[in-house]
């Protein structure tokens, strides 16, 4: 099954923007025109998509209840391909489309670029990234709704010292926004304890030979490796690290353990560590329910 979250439920945000707007005076459209600028394919669709689904899920049920003041919300959903030029672009056309908020891209790197279009103009723009950096822009109208790097990292920091007993940790990570806000906010979590970092092994988005990572990750004879790359990488890094005979504590985030990692890693993926900030499988009312609704809607058995 596929892993989801609630937090791509944003019913909250939609309303909270277009009762703003209303109370300002900018309400006059007869529909709200909702941007989806996501990533459908690339490296980013599986995050995406599930992005998009929420959102749209959460469309459905506001117009179903009559909509946000007696408007119902229009979706224009484009795919940015996994690539931040493009997202780019995107967002430039969605402002010209006169919308009036823009959810995506999911991506840290992409979402990095787009938003300079969206503050320029004016226009919320609501985010999955987890790059620490894209809230630290100064930027009052984009809005995450996912866990920041800056969170995650310190509990994992403190599982791999205090758990897994590890002194020494290298960290296998893709070269871009996401990757390198990821090596920073460990390093920097890991500063104070005894564990250190002794592998920085860059790798590229969309990566498929990981013979070279996974052996200088074994010639730097770390206690652990902390693998940080997004979906299908993850799973070659995990195949690969089982190929060559790696034992040691494999650690990572959301991305490490997630359903589309298990599926393509299969028996690789056993015994990967991950921190998850929140997970359909909790036992909470609210999330069960969302797990239900979402399954129906996309047919997740």
């Amino acid at each position: 099954m596929t892993t989801l979250s609630p937090k791509r439920l944003t019913l909250k945000l939609i309303a909270a923007c277009a009762i703003a707007a209303c109370a300002s005076g900018t309400f006059a459209q007869q529909t709200i025109k909702i941007a989806n600028i996501v990533e459908l394919s690339g490296g980013g669709a599986t995050a995406g998509t599930n992005f998009k689904n929420g959102e749209e899920l959460a469309v459905k049920e506001i117009n179903a209840d009559g909509g946000i003041l007696g408007k119902k919300i229009e979706t224009i959903t484009t795919d940015t391909q996994s690539n931040p030029g493009i997202a780019k672009g995107l967002t430039q056309k969605a402002i010209d489309n006169d919308v009036f908020a823009i959810f995506g891209p999911v991506f840290s790197g992409p979402i990095m670029v787009s938003m300079a279009e969206s503050r320029r103009a004016e226009i919320p723009n609501f985010t999955g990234g987890e790059a620490a950096s894209i809230t630290q822009q100064g930027n009052p109208y984009v809005f995450r709704t996912s866990f920041t790097q800056s969170t995650a990292m310190p509990k994992l920091a403190r599982y791999i010292n205090e758990v897994t007993k590890a002194k020494t940790l290298a960290v296998v990570f893709v070269n871009n926004d996401f990757g390198k806000g990821g090596l920073d906010a460990i390093k920097k979590a890991l500063a104070s304890t005894d564990t250190k970092v002794v592998a920085e092994i860059s790798t590229d988005s969309g990566q498929v030979d990981f013979s070279a990572p996974v052996l200088k990750a074994k010639q730097s004879n770390a206690d652990a490796v902390f693998v940080y790359t997004n979906e299908e990488e993850s799973a070659r890094a995990l195949r690969e690290l089982r190929k060559q005979g790696w034992t040691k504590p494999i650690i990572g985030e959301t991305t490490l353990t997630g359903q589309k990692v298990i599926d393509l890693a299969g028996d690789a993926a056993n015994g990967a560590i991950a921190h998850v900030g929140l997970t359909v499988d909790a036992p909470i009312p609210a999330i069960r329910a969302f797990r239900a609704k979402f399954e129906k809607a996309y047919g997740y058995t």
